[in-house]
């Protein structure tokens, strides 16, 4: 009788410790907060696009098909890491690296040499020298 006692007494005070846990203080918690890339302004940029996943997680879309006015498709990455934000362009088995100059809210502008780029919602207007070429976004 003393041993079963015993017993029951240890099993309830296990039990009331044991439910005082609070939580495996191991577990590595997951970071929530989104990355948003923001404008030389302060404001978050409106150029940039995100892919959004089954779960809602959203990360950031970096390549792009875009369309000529006369139907070519070119390719263009955008490279959105801090110290060295870029976009290439690459057509016809040519790449053309432009760097960041100016970022504003609804806009960014990419230079090097005598080749500019305006990126500006779902297109893009190069200038280089006296030609101008417009780009506009595809659904691919």
């Amino acid at each position: 009788m003393k041993k079963a006692f015993l017993v029951a007494t240890s099993f309830i005070a296990l039990s009331l410790t044991s439910c005082k846990k609070e939580g495996n203080k191991g577990v590595i918690k997951t970071d929530t907060s989104q990355q948003v890339i923001v404008a030389d302004d302060g404001k978050p940029d409106a150029t940039i696009g995100y892919n959004v996943d089954v779960k809602g997680k959203k990360t950031i879309k970096t390549d792009y098909v875009y369309k000529a006015t006369d139907g070519t498709l070119v390719k263009v990455v955008f490279d959105y890491n801090p110290e060295n934000r870029n976009m290439t362009i690459t057509n016809n088995n040519k790449t053309f690296v432009l760097d960041k100059s100016e970022v504003k809210t609804n806009q960014t502008t990419y230079e090097k040499a005598d080749m500019k780029a305006t990126v500006k919602g779902d297109s893009i207007i190069i200038r280089q020298g006296e030609n101008i070429i417009e780009l506009v976004k595809t659904k691919i």
